[in-house]
């Protein structure tokens, strides 16, 4: 498991590197919030990386809006491979941001996932008006299985 705290950005490893590889290349990530009740909420969402925090975007009225109110603590993950390897989990901080900008706003994020929001049939003022609410994830530590050990 590999820290963020005290300055350390958590990627300066062979398993941070290949993260920031994936970061960089997959479309979607899972990102689980925990309930009220105490039982996980895993969901796939679309993401961008700013260098050092994710922002998703989220229906104002979604359930992981009233879980990140109750719990700030987050993971998200990407698919593992074919073989079950490449694992990567990120713990997190959840924070809702006012101050980002909109989905439509946020280049990055608009030169993503274009051709997905055209995908559902949309623009991207269509898709940005439901999906209004910004959150933010400061990673608080990485973990996962890179190389598999033999012993």
């Amino acid at each position: 498991m590999i820290d963020f705290e005290n300055g350390n950005n958590g990627f300066n490893n062979e398993l941070g590197q290949r993260t920031l590889q994936r970061i960089q290349t997959e479309q979607v990530i899972c990102l689980t919030s925990v309930s009220p009740s105490g039982i996980p909420q895993p969901r796939p969402v679309w993401f961008v990386w700013d260098g050092t925090r994710f922002v998703i975007y989220s229906i104002a009225k979604a359930k992981k809006l009233t879980h990140i109110a109750h719990k700030l603590h987050v993971a998200l993950h990407f698919n593992t491979n074919e073989l079950g390897k490449d694992i990567q989990v990120i713990l997190g901080i959840a924070q809702i941001d006012p101050t980002l900008p909109t989905a439509k706003n946020n280049s990055a994020y608009s030169a993503k996932y274009q051709t997905g929001i055209l995908g559902l049939g949309m623009n991207e003022d269509q898709y940005a008006a439901p999906f209004r609410v910004a959150i933010r994830i400061t990673p608080t530590r990485l973990r996962g299985l890179s190389p598999i050990p033999t012993e």
